[in-house]
Formats: C-alpha cells, sequence, structure tokens
C-alpha cells in the first residue's frame, strides 16, 4: 500500500499555523491526518523515501541543465531531544547527498555576533537545485533571546521584522521555505533524556545544560507561540509537527518536503544536443 492511502487529510494544511493559532492548545502525541500507527507510519516513510529522491534528483537537474534557481530550505525547530537529528537523517538522508546543504548553528562565534544576527544565516543559504536545511536557524535569536533576555523587547521586535523580510527576500528569489516546530511535550523530552542517560551509546548527546533549559519551559512555549505569530506568513508558512511519535514526526516532514517540490511543477530539462545523432555515434564507437 502506497504512502498516500494512510492519508485522510493533507498534513500541509492540518498542520500550518493559521492566524489564532495557540501552540498550548495543540496535542503532542497525535498523528493528524495519517490513518495507521507506528508500523505503517515506518512503512509510509520508507514508501516516501523513493519519490522525494526522484524529486530532489529533478530539482538539481534543472538546475544544472536548465539554470533554474529555484531551491527549497527547510527550518528545523524544537526543544532539545524533539527530533531534529532524526528528520535530517531519516528525511533528508534519502536523498543523494550532494543535493543537499546542512547547516547546523550553534551558539554565536565572537566574529559573528560583531555582525547582525542574520550575517551568518546569509552565507548559508543553498544555492540553486538544493535543498538546504537548517537544524536550529535565525529563529534561535528571538526564542533564546526572549527567554534569557539576551536582547531587550524593541531588539526583538526588530528582529521578527528583519525575519519577515529576509524570508520574504529568499521566497522571491526562488526559495521554497518549509519552516517546522517539532511539538514535543515536557514528559517526553524527559524520557528521552533519561534514555540517553541510560545507555552509553548516547551519552556523548546528553548535554546537562537540557536539564536546566527545562526550567524554562514556559517562557520557550511563550517564545515559539510570538515567533510563530510573528513570522508565519504566506511565503513562508510555519508548520507545527507533534514530535512526541518520532515516526510521525519524520514522515509529516518528509509530506511537506514533497508538497513543496511538487508544487514547482518541474520537469526534467530538454537535452542540448541531438539525442539521435548522438545515440548513432555512440553505436557506431
Amino acid at each position: 500500500m502506497s504512502d498516500g492511502a494512510y492519508w485522510t487529510d493533507d498534513p500541509a494544511e492540518l498542520l500550518r499555523a493559521y492566524p489564532g493559532f495557540r501552540l498550548a492548545a495543540t496535542r503532542t502525541d497525535l498523528h493528524p491526518g495519517f490513518d495507521g500507527g507506528k508500523a505503517e507510519g515506518e512503512a509510509a516513510l520508507a514508501d516516501t523515501a523513493g519519490t522525494l529522491a526522484d524529486l530532489q534528483e529533478l530539482l538539481f537537474a534543472n538546475s544544472r541543465a536548465a539554470g533554474d534557481r529555484r531551491r527549497v530550505l527547510l527550518v528545523l525547530q524544537g526543544m532539545d531531544t524533539a527530533g531534529k537529528g532524526g528528520v535530517v537523517k531519516h528525511v533528508v538522508g534519502s536523498v543523494d547527498p550532494q543535493g543537499v546543504q546542512l547547516a547546523a548553528f550553534k551558539k554565536p562565534t565572537d566574529e559573528e555576533l560583531a555582525h547582525d544576527f542574520l550575517w551568518r544565516i546569509r552565507k548559508r543559504v543553498p544555492g540553486a537545485g538544493m535543498i538546504g536545511v537548517f537544524d536550529r536557524s535565525h529563529y534561535e535569536d528571538v526564542l533564546i533571546g526572549r527567554v534569557r533576555q539576551l536582547a531587550p523587547p524593541e531588539e526583538l521586535e526588530r528582529r521578527y521584522a528583519a525575519i519577515t523580510e529576509f524570508e520574504d527576500e529568499l521566497a522571491a528569489d526562488g526559495v521554497s521555505i518549509v519552516k517546522v516546530m517539532l511539538h514535543v511535550s515536557y514528559d517526553e523530552q524527559k524520557a528521552r533524556l533519561l534514555k540517553r542517560l541510560d545507555r552509553p551509546d548516547k551519552h556523548w548527546k546528553f548535554n546537562p545544560g537540557d536539564i536546566d533549559e527545562r526550567e524554562h519551559w514556559p517562557a520557550y512555549q511563550e517564545a515559539y507561540q510570538a515567533a510563530i505569530e510573528r513570522t508565519s506568513t504566506a511565503s513562508a508558512p510555519w508548520y507545527v509537527v507533534p514530535a512526541d511519535r518520532k515516526w510521525y514526526a519524520r514522515l509529516a516532514v518528509a509530506r511537506l518536503l514533497i508538497a513543496a517540490l511538487e508544487g514547482m511543477r518541474l520537469d526534467w530539462p530538454p537535452a542540448d544536443f541531438d539525442v539521435a545523432a548522438e545515440r548513432a555515434r555512440l553505436v557506431a564507437s
């Protein structure tokens, strides 16, 4: 059975943060629009892999053979353990790595702090024909910046406006922006952090600071609500994906990427040479 057979509704519509969206009222443990469980979800994800790989190749081919400047930017945000790395590995990892540009934004360096917060972001915007992934992004500057009071309210307001202007510029330049908040619950995060402590092969992923950040959970939820309200636009909408079930989060993101690529209505670029003549020449060689 194909992936599409399980979807009862379009996840792009179900998960989009439309005006009036309330993060606090959004469940983290559901699988909206998908009529199946974990086994069906994992099978559906495997089914999407070929589709996503084919669409990525089509995008890449058009950029190289036809000069098409279009590309995709997947922005991944979420609390620690929300599953950003799993999406990169299990969803984006299904396509040709030559067509992917991954940027994982960490704490800004001294050089980066000497510039506007978007300076380091602009340098990592994907090139034509690529699928770019921001594992954390420019949104850290209005999330941590707000929660930790690293910037005054007027600067946060400036940043919201700068972000929407920046994303509008990208969209006008052929970038299809897919912004995803992986919405994990407080209890599920605790369970995932405990698993990291219980398994020696996961100790490297554990950061004691994650426990400290849990003390600010309500403030982070408020910061995400504000960011979504202020920066979800027609050209760069937010999608809030329930992330307590990893299989669903990965599958939903895969479907959002496929929708973005299918929306470009790409076709294979025509050959810029005489195919019949070249075939005859090759046969005769």
